[in-house]
């Protein structure tokens, strides 16, 4: 049975905050606490999602509602992790391909002695193992060179306790203190004063540092300066002008910024609709607050995004399915719409939107994990990557069989599920084509979760 879901008002939902941490970063631990991938491979279906996938907000939805609890508000927290027996995951992230092509479907993940290991596909030097180990994708997870006393993860950056980052694969790492993207097959500590947060996409990035965000690399979208204002193509890290606010508890970066508040406010600027909120600029350069309240989570994968609210999961980003068969039309959705879930979700994944070969974009993906720790997925199914063990999309939300405890935490590529259960411990399922279902095997797929050989 579906739960309601209202349009959330933006007061009462910031008064019913649940502490969280951002996807890309902390997941509760007892033994330590921390804190989108890419490969296309199968063909997708042609039948309508659109409607099944994301079904409109109620019509009464701004009909004056006093509270959002009358209307299915859930308070939800991230499951915790206690670690049953080392070696022991207490975060997990996916890795960034190299943002031409995004062939690079991976994860890694934070382990309880504070190093990071990483799996799947290498060609953008997202493994972190150095040059002698090429660009060869490895279904054995191993350790990334160097790093130590790791506290959070952001997809291929890494905080440590001193709030040093450390990044490796591609991006804008600062290598020449322009944020020009470069390759680095090792880790390298950029150039910063110590930050409390770290967030990156394929161009641009921004850490939190003392009071101020601070972001560099790209801007195509206008993440760093106005469009007016963009006579360099990159620019090294500059302090972005927020609206005043809460603390900042964590930052997504895509083809947007996102600065998710302690209060459950979200600011967000950048490419358009990928920013989630109204607005006749494209790009939005200037940060503004989305009118969704509450938030606990966010996932953003380029150019779309999802967020957790009151126990309900809202997507947006562009493009989507077109609505019916044969509309070769790609429609856009620039606004929050929520997911519907059988229970109240806790934390929500989506992917990135890839081009295939013949033209079309591959179906974005979503998967969450819900207040008892069950996953669920939408979207498509061709490698068994929504996990019910079949191969037919999924239009509506399908539950994970075979996983041996709770999820805290699930991760999507478009290809590939991973999900760290509550026990520390990480299962995949889906496409093995660049080993990124981490269980040392070659190439293939499975339909159920297989267990992440941690080293």
């Amino acid at each position: 049975m579906h739960f309601t879901r209202r349009r959330l008002d933006r007061s009462a939902g910031r008064a019913l905050l649940a502490a969280g941490f951002l996807a890309a970063g902390s997941a509760a631990a007892s033994c330590s606490s921390s804190s989108p991938a890419d490969a296309v491979s199968g063909p997708t279906e042609d039948a309508a999602v659109d409607a099944a996938m994301n079904p409109k907000i109620d019509a009464d939805a701004d009909a004056g509602s006093p509270s959002p609890r009358d209307a299915g508000w859930v308070d939800v927290a991230a499951l915790p992790i206690v670690c049953a027996s080392p070696p022991c995951a207490t975060a997990l992230v996916t890795t960034l391909g190299d943002g031409a092509h995004d062939l690079g479907e991976g994860f890694c993940a934070l382990l309880s002695d504070g190093t990071v290991a990483c799996w799947g596909a290498n060609h953008a030097g997202q493994l972190g193992r150095g040059e002698d180990a090429g660009t060869t994708a490895s279904s054995r997870p191993a350790r990334v060179l160097g790093l130590s006393d790791v506290v959070m993860l952001d997809h291929t950056c890494a905080l440590d306790k001193n709030g040093a980052i450390w990044c490796w694969g591609t991006g804008p790492f600062l290598r020449d203190d322009a944020g020009v993207p470069t390759t680095e097959r090792a880790p390298t500590k950029l150039g910063l004063a110590p930050a409390s947060k770290i967030g990156v996409g394929y161009g641009t990035a921004c850490a939190a540092i003392g009071a101020e965000v601070v972001c560099w690399g790209s801007n195509a979208d206008g993440q760093l300066s106005p469009p007016s204002d963009r006579s360099e193509y990159y620019g090294g890290p500059r302090p972005m002008t927020l609206p005043p606010g809460a603390p900042v508890r964590g930052i997504a970066v895509g083809r947007a910024t996102f600065i998710l508040r302690e209060d459950g406010t979200l600011i967000t600027w950048g490419a358009n609709p990928a920013i989630g909120r109204v607005s006749p600029i494209f790009p939005d350069s200037h940060p503004q607050e989305v009118a969704l309240g509450g938030i606990f989570m966010v996932d953003l994968a380029d150019d779309n995004a999802c967020a957790t609210a009151g126990g309900t999961g809202y997507c947006w980003g562009t493009p989507v399915v077109p609505p019916s068969p044969g509309n070769g039309s790609v429609t856009e959705r620039g606004l929050p719409d929520p997911v519907v879930a059988p229970e109240p979700v806790v934390q929500i994944t989506t992917t990135r939107t890839t081009p295939l070969e013949n033209g079309e974009m591959q179906r974005y993906r979503w998967c969450a994990s819900s207040v008892s720790g069950a996953v669920y997925c939408w979207g498509s199914n061709d490698s068994g990557q929504a996990g019910d063990g079949k191969q037919s999309y999924a239009f509506d939300a399908v539950k994970v069989a075979g996983l041996p405890a709770p999820a805290a935490q699930v991760k999507a590529t478009p290809n590939a599920t991973c999900a760290l259960l509550t026990d520390g411990s990480i299962y995949c399922w889906g496409s093995n084509h660049t080993g990124q279902l981490g269980n040392g095997q070659i190439k293939g797929r499975s339909f159920v979760p297989v267990k992440v050989v941690l080293p």
